[in-house]
C-alpha cells in the first residue's frame, strides 16, 4: 500500500487475525453499546467504544441525513468543547469523509494528508494522519459512518475487524433504541390525547352547563346586586374555559423529546401563517437539530407559537421572516411587516411569556416595533 492510497475491503470475520484478549475488548464494547436505550447515548458510548477499541486519538461518528448524500449529525471524541468552538461547523461530508458515503465499505488511508479526495482541515483543526472509516447498517440501511484518526502506526486488519464487529452490534443497538423511543412517543402521545380528551368532553361540559344554569338564576333574579355578581361568574367561567382550549390546543401541539427543531418550526410557522394568509420566510445559521438541547427546544419551539400567533392576531401583516441562529446562542429573530403592536399588546399574555422562557434559561428579548413592523429577538445562551 503505497503512500496515499487506501485499502477497501469486504471482509469476513478472521479468527486468526482477532486473538481472544481482543475478543474480550470487542465483547466489552459491545455490551456497553447495548446497554443503552436513549439514541443520543447509544451514539455517544459507539464514537467512544470505537475509539478506545481501535487505538485511535480521535473519533467520530456521522450520521447521514434523509437523502443519504450528506451527515446531518457529526458527533466526536477526543477534542475538547474549546478547540471544537474554535473549529466552527461540524462536517457535512465532503473529502475524505464522503468515501463512505459514496461507497460504504470499511476504509483505511495510512497518510491523509497526501490522499487525492483530502478535502483539507479548517483553521485549530488537529493534524490528523491515518484513518479508518466504517459504515453502519440499521436493517441494511446505511445509518452513517465510523471515522477514526490519530492512531501512532497504521491501522491494521486487527483494527478494522474490531471495529466492523462494533459496527454490527451499535447497527442493532441503534435499532432498539429507536424503536424504545416510538414506544415512549406513542406512550406520550396517548397520555396527551387522553388529556386533551377529558377536558374538552368533560370539564368543558360541566363549566357550559354550571354557567347556563347561573344565566338561568340571573334571569329570574329581581336583586340587581346579585345579577351582577352572577353574571361575573358566568365571565370567569367563560375566561377559564379559553383558557382550557388553549390549553388543550398546546398538549395536541407540543414537542416531543428528540424531533428535529428545524421541522418543528418549519410545520409550526407554515400552519400558522397560511391559516392568516401571511407569507413565512423561514431560514436557519448552523447546527440546529444538533447542537440545541431538547429543554431549550421545547423553549425555542414555544416561543416561535408565542410571537407568530401575536402577528396573526394583531399586526395585519402580510409577510414575516422567521430566522434561528445556533452558534454560543440561541438566536430567534422574527420580524414581520405589520402596523406594529400598540402599549397593551406589548404588555400582554404572549410578550409575557416569550420574556419569561428567555429568563428561565437565562437569556433576553429585544422588541423593536414601529408602524412599519415589529422584530422579535430572543436570545439564550446554548448549554447543550
Amino acid at each position: 500500500m503505497g503512500t496515499g492510497s487506501f485499502c477497501r475491503r469486504n471482509r469476513t470475520y478472521d479468527a486468526g487475525v482477532v486473538q481472544s484478549n481482543d475478543l474480550d475488548q470487542l465483547l466489552k464494547a459491545i455490551v456497553a453499546v447495548g446497554s443503552e436505550h436513549e439514541l443520543p447515548t447509544v451514539l455517544r458510548r459507539i464514537v467512544d467504544s470505537a475509539t478506545e477499541l481501535s487505538g485511535a486519538k480521535w473519533g467520530a461518528l456521522g450520521v447521514l441525513d434523509e437523502t443519504g448524500t450528506f451527515l446531518s449529525q457529526f458527533l466526536y471524541s477526543g477534542i475538547d468543547e474549546e478547540t471544537a468552538k474554535k473549529i466552527g461547523d461540524l462536517p457535512s461530508g465532503r473529502g475524505i469523509l464522503g468515501l463512505l458515503i459514496v461507497e460504504p465499505t470499511p476504509i483505511r488511508i495510512p497518510h491523509i494528508r497526501n490522499h487525492p479526495e483530502r478535502f483539507g482541515f479548517p483553521p485549530n483543526h488537529p493534524e490528523m494522519d491515518s484513518f479508518l472509516g466504517v459504515p453502519i447498517r440499521v436493517r441494511g440501511e446505511v445509518f452513517g459512518n465510523l471515522y477514526l484518526t490519530g492512531k501512532d502506526e497504521d491501522f491494521t486488519d486487527k483494527d478494522e475487524e474490531l471495529v466492523v464487529g462494533l459496527a454490527t452490534a451499535a447497527g442493532v443497538a441503534i435499532e432498539n433504541a429507536r424503536l424504545q423511543a416510538r414506544i415512549g412517543e406513542l406512550h406520550v402521545v396517548e397520555d396527551r390525547e387522553r388529556i386533551a380528551r377529558d377536558l374538552h368532553d368533560t370539564v368543558i361540559q360541566r363549566m357550559f352547563a354550571m354557567g347556563l344554569g347561573l344565566q338561568s338564576l340571573a334571569n329570574r333574579s329581581n336583586d340587581p346586586e346579585l345579577t351582577q355578581r352572577l353574571q361575573e361568574i358566568v365571565d370567569e367561567l367563560d375566561e377559564t374555559v379559553r383558557h382550557i382550549r388553549t390549553t388543550i390546543f398546546e398538549l395536541q401541539r407540543r414537542r416531543l423529546p428528540g424531533r428535529s427543531v428545524r421541522q418543528e418550526i418549519i410545520e409550526l410557522v407554515e400552519e400558522l401563517c397560511w391559516r392568516a394568509n401571511i407569507t413565512p420566510t423561514i431560514s436557519f445559521s448552523g447546527p440546529i437539530d444538533l447542537v440545541i438541547a431538547d429543554s431549550t427546544a421545547t423553549h425555542l419551539v414555544a416561543v416561535v407559537g408565542e410571537a407568530i400567533t401575536n402577528v396573526v392576531r394583531h399586526s395585519q401583516a402580510t409577510a414575516v421572516a422567521v430566522s434561528v441562529r445556533s452558534d454560543e446562542n440561541i438566536t430567534l429573530t422574527i420580524s414581520d411587516n405589520g402596523i406594529g403592536l400598540h402599549n397593551a399588546q406589548k404588555d400582554g399574555n404572549g410578550l409575557r411569556n416569550i420574556k419569561s422562557r428567555a429568563a428561565q434559561l437565562d437569556g433576553q428579548v429585544e422588541l423593536n416595533s414601529t408602524d412599519e413592523g415589529t422584530t422579535i429577538i430572543w436570545t439564550v445562551p446554548n448549554n447543550d
